[in-house]
């Protein structure tokens, strides 16, 4: 049940300007790369950010929205409606994994075989089956979670024995870089990491998606192939 749906006018205002500010960029970005703005789904990273601004951004048109942990979302979802969609996007423990699998719509961070066989578990007792994409390690960076790119194609038959688990993707996030374009490298590797799996034919109902591009850099995860982009700042304003 939604308890509040009151939303202060400079807030709902100003979410919505950057809504349709962001809503723009992508069908830039599609038109300059030949793609329909329609495959790119815009994943609002709603963490530390507050239910007013999620509730401005559902208003203006945002529907799918992205937490790093469960605690949190389990707080927010109550305050929006049913229709919302719910990603997580952040590493998960293994303690967790029972009300991830109940809560999320969507997991971005696949990040060990271990947690896909959990959340494996835990969606089949939901009586649901969870798209996850696979969190690549693109950079090699200590600091990030994901599978090494030589290492993702030897999980694929495993994944593949998850009955409720359903991989639907690849995701990752780049090494940091001084301008969006240093990016551009990593995604086209990412691409075709893809591209290596679906030919494998080792993952039944793969699709292929790309979950990839931050708010500093979605304008050329797009033109290199993104499906799912992940927007906090940009969208919702500073984090309090």
């Amino acid at each position: 049940m939604i308890q509040d749906t009151s939303v202060d006018p400079e807030i709902d205002a100003e979410v919505r300007r950057r809504y349709e500010a962001i809503r723009r960029r992508i069908e830039d970005a599609c038109q300059r790369s030949g793609r329909d703005p329609a495959e790119v789904t815009l994943v609002g990273a709603s963490k530390k950010q507050p239910i007013e601004r999620l509730r401005a951004a559902w208003a203006a048109g945002l529907r799918v929205f992205g937490e790093n942990r469960v605690q949190e979302a389990e707080a927010k979802k109550p305050h929006l409606p049913a229709e919302a969609e719910w990603h997580l996007l952040g590493p998960l423990q293994s303690n967790k994994a029972k009300p991830a699998a109940e809560l999320f719509d969507v997991v971005h961070s696949l990040d060990r075989l271990k947690i896909a066989r959990h959340l494996d578990r835990y969606a089949g007792e939901a009586g649901k089956r969870l798209p996850c994409f696979i969190e690549a390690l693109l950079g090699g960076e200590e600091s990030k979670h994901g599978f090494p790119p030589a290492k993702v194609l030897e999980i694929l038959d495993p994944l593949a024995a998850c009955e409720h688990l359903e991989p639907v993707g690849l995701m990752a996030i780049p090494p940091p870089g001084d301008t969006p374009e240093e990016s551009r490298r990593w995604f086209a590797e990412l691409r075709v990491l893809r591209d290596r799996v679906t030919e494998s034919g080792r993952l039944p109902g793969f699709r292929g998606w790309l979950s990839m591009g931050m708010s500093g850099d979605f304008e050329v995860a797009i033109e290199e192939g993104a499906t799912h982009i992940r927007l906090g700042t940009s969208l919702f304003g500073p984090r309090e």
